[in-house]
């Protein structure tokens, strides 16, 4: 359990900073004061004193103690519980990871709540900090800075698994590459496409949801900001389904080059075998043990020989000629 991070807005600036969960009702005495909380590995004890403090219902604080949701926001009485994820993209393994945030909403609160200091709320406060001018909106600010970070977050992820696909097409048709290795990148590259599709297609529904006027969350302001963070949802869920069609794309057309490698081996192989048996056919006439013309005689040898070479030569041409070999 981790000491809570806290901070006071009032009137759109910054008042206070680390104070005590106990403190969090004091602070909102004022009219214009909003609050925002941070919670990392809570337990139960804390979660209870900010369940009363701001009349947090008992079935959102039981999924933000178990964590392990799908991305959703779910609406109370009196407050709005939203479950979503982070993702980043590891380069050296070519995985998505995710790290799970829950957040209660209230009119004047925001409380944040994940597991194993994993989650970059520094990131959060630094857009936070880079905005002020957006801080007289209330809550509506706070939550935009949260779900305008995991977007972006969304959309790096997404960049570089395109230049890792990228990377991978220009070694598709590379005669000296390891077609095992490219397949096996292929198929680790689509798992973590489908990793991302499934942090960010219900992502949709949730920025959706927040631009709905009956929630009362949004002022004319906020409005456009919340919009341009849900046309980036779009946008990053369609480049994810484009890029995952193409990871399918390269897996088959590997497993076709494969194939097609396959079939001109063999046909340059069974080439060189009926070359071959030439030679073998014409050593075999002429090692019989009964006579035949030129049997035990010198000019023999020479036109057994000069046959092998030259309807062996005639054989390549032939081949050659018609790309059999």
């Amino acid at each position: 359990m981790q000491t809570p991070r806290t901070r006071c807005y009032r009137d759109g600036l910054l008042v206070g900073e680390d104070f005590s969960l106990a403190d969090v009702s004091e602070h909102l005495e004022a009219a214009d004061s909003v609050v925002w909380v941070d919670l990392d590995d809570p337990g139960e004890d804390e979660l209870a004193l900010l369940a009363e403090e701001l009349g947090l219902h008992e079935l959102a604080v039981e999924d933000a103690l178990s964590l392990g949701q799908r991305p959703k926001l779910d609406r109370y009485p009196d407050h709005l519980f939203l479950s979503a994820y982070s993702a980043a993209l590891d380069p050296a393994t070519s995985r998505v990871t995710t790290h799970e945030i829950a957040a209660f909403i209230t009119d004047r609160a925001l409380v944040t709540v994940h597991r194993n200091g994993r989650f970059g709320v520094d990131a959060v406060v630094a857009r936070w900090d880079s905005s002020p001018d957006l801080a007289k909106n209330g809550v509506a600010f706070l939550v935009h800075g949260l779900l305008d970070y995991l977007v972006d977050g969304y959309f790096e992820a997404v960049e570089a698994l395109d230049d890792e696909i990228e990377e991978l097409e220009s070694q598709l048709f590379v005669p000296t590459a390891d077609q095992e290795q490219v397949q096996r990148r292929s198929f680790e590259l689509r798992k973590s496409l489908v990793t991302l599709r499934r942090v960010i297609l219900p992502m949709r529904e949730v920025v959706n949801t927040l631009l709905r006027r009956d929630l009362h969350l949004l002022g004319d302001e906020m409005g456009p900001y919340f919009q341009d963070v849900y046309d980036h949802v779009l946008r990053a869920m369609e480049w994810t389904e484009s890029l995952r069609d193409l990871a399918t794309s390269i897996l088959e057309a590997n497993l076709a080059i494969q194939g097609n490698r396959l079939n001109v081996i063999t046909k340059k192989v069974t080439g060189y075998a009926a070359i071959i048996a030439v030679p073998t056919a014409i050593t075999g006439f002429y090692g019989q043990n009964v006579p035949y013309p030129g049997f035990s005689q010198e000019f023999g040898y020479y036109s057994s020989l000069g046959l092998i070479v030259g309807l062996s030569a005639l054989l390549y041409v032939l081949f050659k000629r018609n790309d059999w070999i």
